[in-house]
């Protein structure tokens, strides 16, 4: 499933790159709320859990249906020597009365140079000259864990009843939750291509900086340092408030850039490479976070969301200054991008 914004950004036209790409985190969203759906519908049942686990059959089935009924992109076909299979597919995805013909060269050109360097494509990421795109790699998955958006969607029922909801109402606050990140996703498709990615970033992260900042102070404020006042139900809907606006922050912002960005900087030789590299980071930070975060709720309270807030203002400052902007920016020129950036010039001209 991971390898899905690399195909959707090599079949894309780059106008609309990165509003196409943004349909893999729409359709996890989707995923998410109908699971909190099931999970509320199925609370009160001793056989709810089995039901909730079960019915994740469904999309890992029509996954793989529709995996057997795609085509290959262009730029894999043609890495494989399939060049008039490409030239099919480019038609498939452009328009039968569209002239393919000058983007299968340049793909193919593409191709040729990856070609000819003939290196193991895990020690050519390595190499000096990919410095910038094995940086953005390992930060933007990892920056993207530690907006803490992953904890509050898996703790979110657990987070909500601390607060003061009751268990339904905390399932409720979930969807809710769930369904403002949905809307915000939509936001992100129409403006990602229009207003560029980086203004998107700082926007986002801002916003969720402002908000984790208000819920710790909220927090911090009704239920004391020790965590242990209870929280009136006026507060408790006003950190809804602030999450739900947090949740909006990301979703047309950290959510689906974040996979956007890592599938449209590599050139084709190490673009499963960097891909792959980029899941195993984002995975790897998931999992440390999700054991981690009960915990830290437990003994830092309030403190916990402090913690993400840091994390928010270090990568919206990261993205500020070292990620260059890949709007309507073709992939088989966008390591031009990188030869005009003020810091990362030096590693790719170098």
């Amino acid at each position: 499933m991971k390898a899905t914004p690399v195909y959707l950004s090599e079949v894309a036209p780059s106008k609309w790159r990165g509003a196409f790409n943004t349909g893999f985190q729409f359709f996890i969203g989707i995923g998410v709320v109908a699971a909190n759906c099931i999970n509320f519908g199925t609370a009160k049942r001793s056989w709810g859990w089995r039901l909730s686990l079960g019915l994740a059959v469904v999309p890992a089935a029509i996954m793989t249906i529709g995996a057997l009924l795609i085509s290959d992109t262009p730029s894999s076909l043609i890495e494989r020597g399939k060049v008039e299979q490409a030239r099919q597919s480019l038609r498939k995805v452009r328009g039968k009365d569209c002239d393919v013909e000058v983007e299968l060269a340049e793909l193919k050109k593409a191709s040729d140079v990856a070609k000819e360097a003939n290196r193991e494509p895990f020690v050519t990421i390595f190499e000096r000259q990919y410095r910038p795109h094995l940086v953005m790699s390992i930060a933007i998955p990892f920056f993207q864990q530690v907006t803490g958006i992953n904890i509050i969607a898996f703790y979110a029922p657990v987070l909500f009843q601390s607060v003061g909801f009751g268990n339904d109402s905390a399932l409720i606050a979930a969807i809710i939750l769930g369904l403002v990140n949905l809307a915000s996703i939509l936001v992100s498709t129409g403006v990602v291509d229009r207003y560029g990615r980086r203004f998107l970033f700082m926007e986002g992260g801002i916003q969720m900086f402002v908000c984790q900042v208000g819920v710790a102070v909220v927090l911090a404020v009704t239920t004391g340092v020790s965590g242990t006042k209870e929280i009136s139900k006026g507060y408790a809907i006003l950190v809804l408030v602030l999450m739900c606006i947090y949740a909006a922050g990301f979703g047309w912002s950290w959510g689906p850039l974040s996979w956007l960005i890592p599938s449209e900087i590599f050139p084709i030789k190490i673009r499963p490479t960097g891909q792959s590299i980029s899941v195993a980071v984002n995975f790897a930070t998931t999992f440390v976070l999700s054991q981690t975060f009960l915990t830290m709720l437990c003994h830092f309270k309030y403190g916990t969301f402090l913690f993400y807030a840091a994390w928010i203002a270090l990568m919206t400052i990261f993205v500020t200054f070292f990620l260059p902007e890949t709007k309507g920016i073709p992939l088989d020129s966008m390591n031009l991008v990188w030869e005009k950036h003020w810091y990362w010039r030096r590693f790719v001209c170098g």
